[in-house]
Parts: C-alpha cells; sequence; structure tokens
C-alpha cells in the first residue's frame, strides 16, 4: 500500500462566520469536506475545534488527529443524506440494549448489573416515558414496542450534526439509553463509559488486565468522549 499522505499547504487556519454558521479556511480558501461540500457547521466551538486540528497538522496531514473534522465531515457526507436510516439504525439499539442483557451468574456480577444498570432503565421510564426491561442471558427478547416508538422519535428529533456525534455514543456504548443519558446530561460521558464496560471491569477483577485489550478499550474511550463533546457542541456554544 502506499503511504502517501497530503501534506501541509497552508500557514492559517481561520474561523469565518457564514450565513447559518461557520465555516474554516485555510489561508483564505474555505476548506471543503472529501464529497466537495464546503465544511460549515452550526456553531463557534465546533468551527474553533476543527481550525485548532488544521492548525496543529505539521507535516503530512493526519486524519486520525482530526476527530472533530472527521464527524463534522459525516455530518455533512452521510447523515444529512442518509438521516432516516441512520437515525433508525441507531433507535433499533433500543430493542437490545446492553443494559437490558444480564447475566445469570455468578450472583455478584448479576447484583452489580442490577444495583448499576436499574437507575438508568428506571430514568428512561421516568423522562423518557421509555420502560425497558431486563432479561437473563444472551437470546433476544423484544422490548415493548410503545416504549422503542417514544425512543426513536428521540433519535429522530436529532439534527445532523448532534445524530454524527451520538452515532458513536451508541455504536461504542451499546446502548440507546446510555447515549441518550449522556446528551441529556443525566450521566457524564466518563460515568457512561463505565458502566458500558461493567462486564469487562468484573472479568478484569477476577483474572487481571489484557493489555492489548485495554489498550483498544483506551482507544474506544477516546473516540466516546469524543463523540460526546461533538454532539453537544453542536447544540449549544461551549
Amino acid at each position: 500500500m502506499s503511504d502517501w499522505a497530503a501534506k501541509r499547504f497552508w500557514k492559517q487556519a481561520q474561523v469565518v462566520e457564514t450565513e447559518g454558521g461557520y465555516s474554516v479556511e485555510l489561508d483564505g480558501r474555505p476548506i471543503k469536506t472529501p464529497a466537495k461540500k464546503p465544511l460549515r457547521v452550526p456553531t463557534l466551538a465546533l468551527a474553533g475545534a476543527i481550525s485548532k486540528e488544521w492548525d496543529a497538522q505539521v507535516d503530512k496531514i493526519d486524519p486520525a488527529t482530526m476527530p472533530v473534522t472527521r464527524t463534522a465531515n459525516s455530518a455533512l457526507d452521510k447523515v444529512a443524506h442518509q438521516f432516516t436510516e441512520v437515525a433508525d439504525m441507531l433507535a433499533a439499539f433500543g430493542d437490545s440494549d446492553l443494559l437490558c442483557y444480564r447475566a445469570t451468574h455468578p450472583e455478584e456480577l448479576v447484583a452489580r448489573q442490577s444495583e448499576l444498570w436499574d437507575p438508568l432503565l428506571d430514568w428512561a421510564a421516568d423522562a423518557l416515558d421509555a420502560r425497558l426491561r431486563p432479561v437473563s442471558g444472551i437470546m433476544h427478547q423484544p422490548q415493548d414496542g410503545d416504549a422503542l416508538v417514544r425512543l426513536t422519535k428521540q433519535v429522530h428529533a436529532l439534527s445532523d450534526f448532534e445524530l454524527a456525534g451520538f452515532h458513536d455514543l451508541v455504536a461504542i456504548s451499546g446502548s440507546l439509553v446510555l447515549a441518550l443519558a449522556v446528551t441529556s446530561e443525566r450521566l457524564s460521558v466518563n460515568e457512561a463509559w463505565e458502566l458500558s464496560r461493567l462486564d469487562e471491569s468484573w472479568q478484569e477483577e477476577q483474572w487481571g488486565v489484557d493489555e492489548e485489550a485495554s489498550e483498544l478499550a483506551e482507544k474506544k474511550r477516546i473516540d466516546i468522549v469524543n463523540a460526546a463533546w461533538f454532539f453537544h457542541a453542536s447544540r449549544r456554544e461551549t
């Protein structure tokens, strides 16, 4: 494979206010998405973060160091054109939500899941009018259809940019409820991350930490933290 990467060709990245939002220019030239759309974002917070990412590039452009730019590109090039499909895909996590699938043993793990996960299911029932029930084992058991409809409406009410950030919150945690708890500020993203890893943390307590698994988990933690920041920055100035 080629290791070719685009090199830095600009001296300065600058935020520019545009109609309905903000863009970032490189030496006066607007940044475009991979699909050649103008990279326009809804808040100054997002534009400022994108500008910093581009200014931080030294020689070759490294997309791995530009999470805000990547997610903004996804919002414009993908989510904006497939909003319904993306929203439905994420809402479907409610029917197999991580928080609903409980261990049958050992008793200590069963008790820990109940202690830490039940309050979030209670929150969803009270705050979102969506009661999901916990089940034992790994076999899929459908949730209440009306509850799923109400959760789906929550997801469809998001903007393109919010949904782009919300995607990783759901996909990484495996839980629609945890993602909604973060976006509703019921939980911090770090609290949600720890709750999503309850089973893995239990295994580590019993058998020790696997270095490779730990490195992968840390990458996911960084990604979910970035996703939460992007979501909130899309909604308001931070």
